[in-house]
């Protein structure tokens, strides 16, 4: 079993930036493939960001058009924990933002289905 617990999101203005933790349970977290997803009220989970160990033994990350350039996910093997540094936000970046993880590289963490655990989110409010 997998548990992830997230902090770090809050109230900012348009342009500003938050940074996104989560902290997650695992011996081998190193070789765990790492999302963020976010929904916003009325509307679909979506895809924000995935790292995970590539085949040619780097890691490996990809993000979606809305958010690549402004977005960046990163990892600290040593803390078992994942961040998602956020800049340059928008208004349309408001949601509820969650951590994501599978305990291989198997998938290409795209979607909800690559992953088996979730942790409880953590709300992103970016004012105009």
């Amino acid at each position: 079993q997998v548990q992830l617990v997230e902090s770090g999101g809050g109230l900012v203005q348009a342009g500003g930036s938050l940074r996104l933790s989560c902290a997650a349970s695992g011996r081998t977290f190193s070789s765990f493939t790492m999302g963020w997803f976010r929904q916003a009220p009325g509307k679909e989970r979506e895809f924000v960001a995935v790292h995970r160990w590539s085949r040619r033994s780097i890691y490996f990350a990809d993000y979606p058009d809305s958010v690549r350039g402004r977005f960046t996910i990163s990892r600290d093997n040593a803390k078992n924990t994942v961040y998602l540094q956020m800049n340059s936000l928008k208004p349309e970046d408001t949601a509820v933002y969650y951590c994501a993880a599978q305990p291989t590289n198997l998938r290409l963490g795209l979607t909800k289905g690559d992953y088996d655990y979730w942790g409880q989110g953590t709300q992103v409010t970016v004012s105009s």
